[in-house]
């Protein structure tokens, strides 16, 4: 039997509005990492085992450990200003808390785990705990994933560079995590039939130019 895939959940712009407000109210530590996660389109094993090294702030750009992957290549990706300015306060935060330790960058602040390295589990907990209080029941992980893939997408980049930017090594991967929707597939086929349409035109007046 042929067996149905269901497109994953995305939000809509009212709705990211309040995972946003609802992240607001997180920890710093939350906070940049719900940022780093979408502007990188990380994987949550690949985000909790960021390392303060793997960070080129002069070019904002985080440079992602083979080893840390889900498909064990090495990639870069970039990171914004938002992400810039928590993660600078963070790490004043951080060592105010831990003192100076080398290794993973986000650290558990409860006991019994004090000081100890994030797990991908505490990570999933989090967000789901921003989910409800968002009132976004479709909101994981991987969320932050699909809707960094898709923006790239909405921002005209193309397939391959999103492949890459992900880590795939096939597009048919890269494909099942764009969700644009109906309307805005709908405003490029416009967009691109009235592009068509006018070079169509233009080629046409030149039979009129000929002399």
């Amino acid at each position: 039997m042929r067996r149905l895939e269901q497109a994953p959940w995305i939000p809509n712009e009212d709705v990211w509005q309040r995972i946003l407000f609802a992240c607001a109210e997180q920890s710093l530590r939350n906070r940049l990492m719900v940022t780093l996660a979408y502007d990188g389109a990380l994987h949550r094993e690949e985000l909790v085992q960021l390392d303060g090294g793997d960070f080129e702030h002069a070019h904002r750009l985080i440079h992602l450990r083979a080893e840390t992957t889900k498909f064990q290549r090495a990639r870069e990706v970039a990171f914004g200003v938002t992400s810039s300015q928590l993660f600078l306060a963070y790490l004043n935060e951080r060592r105010g808390m831990f003192g100076r330790i080398d290794g993973p960058l986000f650290r558990s602040a409860s006991n019994p785990n004090y000081g100890k390295p994030l797990g991908p589990s505490t990570w999933s907990k989090t967000v789901k705990g921003i989910a409800r209080r968002a009132g976004a029941a479709g909101l994981s992980t991987h969320t932050l994933r699909h809707l960094r893939l898709t923006d790239l997408a909405r921002a005209d980049w193309p397939i391959d560079q999103i492949a890459q930017y992900a880590g795939h090594r096939d597009l048919a991967t890269t494909m099942r995590y764009i969700h644009l929707s109906g309307r805005e597939l709908a405003a490029r086929l416009h967009r691109a039939s009235a592009s068509v349409q006018q070079d169509r035109k233009n080629l046409l007046a030149a039979l009129a130019a000929v002399r």
